[in-house]
């Protein structure tokens, strides 16, 4: 199974907090990201945040429409991401919604992940062109 490598910028971080309470804060976040490496292209990403009272335990999920080439082939895709974070760990998966590729990319499959250290953002992701 080929693998994608590579970084991303975010471009743009917009929350709108839409529940502040006790226990935690629920957020609704666009972002918009730049991709190099073997995705090259920019996305749009609309997440759901949940932060705790303690900072660094906090969660999210959403979808993100990626348009550019994976590894030259042209096209779009849908990753849905699932993330946690607890006591200085994180745990951010996706997978491509399937179905959601178009251009060279229709019937593209996978998964993947991303690591954030030190605000340097990097991604991997598994895949295979049906």
């Amino acid at each position: 199974m080929p693998r994608a490598d590579g970084t991303f910028t975010l471009d743009s971080w917009e929350p709108e907090t839409y529940d502040e309470a006790e226990g935690a804060t629920l957020s609704l976040v666009h972002v918009t990201k730049t991709f190099s490496g073997d995705l090259v292209g920019t996305s749009t990403t609309d997440i759901i945040t949940a932060v705790a009272r303690v900072e660094d335990s906090a969660a999210y999920a959403g979808f993100e429409r990626f348009s550019g080439t994976l590894h030259g082939r042209k096209g779009t895709f849908v990753l849905h991401h699932n993330a946690t974070a607890h006591a200085g760990e994180s745990a951010l998966t996706w997978d491509v919604l399937p179905d959601s590729g178009t251009g060279e990319l229709t019937g593209v499959r996978g998964t993947g992940g991303i690591v954030n250290r030190d605000g340097v953002h990097s991604y991997h992701l598994d895949y295979e062109l049906g």
